[in-house]
């Protein structure tokens, strides 16, 4: 695919017992898998690579680079 060949893969990770498996998310067929000696590692690592960097957008923002960003935030997390 040109999508993973300009802007490179963009890998999902999951776990089926004691391997953790990864595809391209977007279809091209690459992917792995890596065995670890217990399920729960395999678990806890494909979690951790599994991570998007846009969901933790505005928590480790920068104190006034983001500042409305975090002002939305924390203005959110006071109408819950």
């Amino acid at each position: 695919m040109w999508s993973c060949r300009l802007l490179g893969h963009r890998y999902r990770f999951r776990s089926e017992g004691r391997e953790m498996l990864w595809m391209c998310e977007r279809g091209c067929g690459a992917g792995g898998a890596k065995s670890y000696p217990a399920a729960a590692d395999a678990a806890r690592y494909a979690h951790a690579f599994d991570r998007r960097d846009s969901d933790d957008l505005g928590k480790r923002a920068p104190l006034l680079g983001l500042l409305p960003l975090r002002a939305w935030r924390a203005l959110r997390r006071s109408q819950r």
